[in-house]
């Protein structure tokens, strides 16, 4: 009976140890189930940067670090009005500002790629995820090597097994990089490996297009990387100029594809009702016939942003707070106005204490102005009811200025609640979505973020027909841009100025600005700056505006772009680790 026990006991034992764990799904069941092979993917989408660069596994809601927001604060667009904005003085080796070290993504991908091989799933379905995880590794490498320049080029999983050659990489050349990137992205489109479109709960995986989109992009980097950078590290970072014509050709190739071939079209829904409106709408009706590519969020009950409730008008969201961030006046005055011209604001008159309403002051601008940004006297729409947004900082009667309370003739000395906190009287109006203004908390937020639309495109193509020569191809498609957004058409030959200047507005906070001022090398002056904010002030008597400039809103030290900025640094603790990494030129 004892040796019966011992064997029963054994045996019972043993059956234990074979059983699977219940807590975890072995490679063996996953790499067998399309709809865990699925997940797996589903995870790798989420830990992309594609929400206006939010970092890898960043928090969307810190206003003051690598965020959705950085990449505005960051550039000449807009300045955080509650904490201070990381400005490109702020990088470091120690520290990680506007940073994407992609490589716990890649790794994932890697394994993915590796296991779909051999995967006993229906051939189709392997085609088309395989061309998903490559598309999401060449965005990785691609948002990588805009930041730092060559990055180690990793294509298969690792292993502590492995040698110290492949444990251990060296950083590869910036052109290798991108030519990966191209070579990925070609292989796809030329294979035709993802479809042309999704339907209900695909949304949000890329297309053909979306693949055409990104090479059009990483190649227009690359060809200004040739056209204006400079080869240091033996070419870990620079491209060399005799590679401008081939990568500014790729991008032109991949545009064409896009507007020639493809089913989308410029967003006109409203432009005979509103121009304005029509603008404004782009980013707020999702999967309209111009976006190509976007990131698609459905608010608290899954996915859900921040932006709405940190970015409204303040005093209109639930925390009686709002406008994190504030638009410098150079920004606003570099919109012109309806008849193409430079439209600043008169000094003189300003030093003059004129009188202005609000249509002398901005009733000429660009419709964009109006769709993108808000200020004293922009409509909102709050609780059902259209309310005018009030930015008055002060009331001057009777020759006297009353600053808080209420003045004499019984108009309140202060505007919107908070106001007087903002350094400057702007607001980003852009994705704005007024019903969902109130929400009683953050990540609420259900707007898509558009990664690729086709304005971008024709913006794209402009660039890469005017550097290959070509510019009535390139005039063509910029006054296409014009031309929806209500503006007067190129009659002359256009420069590269008028295209950066319509790049400038018509991507304005989507967080394209401050590579496109890194690429194009002229970061050293348009990112050293102390930058102004506007403030309104009531006369009782008429309602008319005072207007007093705001100087160095910035913060101090003044921002400023040095050289060694057009690439961040490798973080000193990943040289650390890896002791292969060289730093990039000119950091300590």
């Amino acid at each position: 009976m004892i040796l019966a026990a011992i064997l029963f006991g054994t045996t019972s034992c043993l059956d234990i140890l074979d059983k699977q764990p219940l807590d975890m799904i072995s490679d063996e069941v996953v790499w067998k189930d399309p709809v865990l092979m699925d997940k797996y993917l589903l995870e790798c989408y989420a830990e992309m940067g594609f929400f206006n660069e939010m970092q890898l596994g960043g928090n969307q809601d810190d206003v003051g670090g690598n965020t959705p927001f950085t990449m505005t604060g960051i550039s000449d667009e807009a300045h955080a009005a509650w904490v201070p904005t990381p400005k490109t003085h702020w990088i470091s080796p120690s520290s990680e500002v506007a940073s994407w070290w992609g490589y716990p993504v890649v790794r994932k991908l890697n394994i993915f790629l590796d296991k779909m091989e051999n995967s006993p799933i229906e051939e189709s379905v392997r085609i088309q995820r395989t061309a998903e995880a490559r598309f999401l590794r060449a965005f990785c490498y691609f948002q990588m090597v805009k930041r730092y320049g060559g990055v180690p080029l990793i294509t298969t999983e690792l292993g502590l097994e492995d040698s110290d050659e492949l444990l251990y990489p060296f950083r590869e050349k910036e052109e290798t990089i991108y030519q990966f990137v191209l070579d990925e992205l070609n292989s796809i489109i030329d294979n035709k490996h993802l479809p042309e479109s999704y339907g209900g709960g695909d949304l949000g995986r890329p297309t053909i297009w979306a693949a055409a989109a990104l090479k059009s992009r990483a190649a227009m980097y690359a060809g200004s990387i040739a056209s204006w950078g400079k080869v240091q590290l033996d070419g870990v970072v620079g491209i060399s100029p005799a590679r401008k014509a081939y990568f500014w050709q790729q991008s032109l190739d991949a545009s064409n594809f896009i507007l020639e071939k493809g089913p989308f079209e410029l967003y006109y829904k409203y432009f005979h009702e509103d121009i304005v409106k029509n603008y404004r709408q782009i980013f707020l009706d999702e999967n309209n016939s111009e976006v190509i590519f976007s990131e698609v969020f459905d608010g608290k009950a899954g996915k859900g942003h921040s932006y709405d409730h940190w970015m409204n008008p303040p005093g209109y969201n639930a925390w009686n707070e709002g406008q994190a961030y504030v638009v410098y006046l150079e920004f606003v005055e570099s919109y012109q106005n309806l008849q193409g011209e430079a439209d600043p604001i008169d000094r003189q008159k300003i030093a003059n204490h004129h009188q202005w309403t609000m249509e002398e002051l901005f009733g000429n601008k660009d419709p964009r102005f109006h769709a993108s940004i808000y200020t004293h006297g922009t409509k909102w729409s709050h609780n059902g009811a259209e309310v005018v947004l009030d930015y008055h900082q002060g009331v001057y009667w009777q020759g006297q200025w009353y600053e808080s309370g209420v003045a004499p003739n019984g108009m309140p000395a202060q505007g919107l609640s908070q106001t007087k906190w903002r350094p400057s009287s702007f607001g980003i109006l852009k994705y704005l979505d007024e019903d969902n203004a109130m929400v009683p908390e953050r990540f609420y937020s259900q707007t898509d973020w558009i990664v690729f639309r086709l304005g971008e495109i024709y913006l794209n193509k402009a660039e890469a027909a005017l550097e290959l020569g070509d510019e009535p191809s390139a005039r063509v498609a910029l006054n296409e841009i014009r031309k929806r957004a209500g503006m007067p058409e190129f009659t002359r030959a256009i420069t590269h100025e008028d295209i950066r200047q319509e790049r400038k507005i018509e991507l304005a906070f989507e967080g394209n600005r401050y590579w496109d001022l890194r690429r194009w090398r002229i970061a050293e002056d348009a990112l050293t700056n102390a930058w102004s904010g506007l403030r309104y002030k009531m006369d009782g008597a008429s309602g008319k505006l005072y207007l007093e400039i705001l100087p160095d809103i910035a913060g101090m030290p003044v921002p400023f772009f040095n050289e060694m900025h057009y690439y961040l640094p490798i973080a000193q603790w990943r040289i650390g680790q890896n002791p292969n990494l060289i730093q990039n030129p000119l950091y300590r």
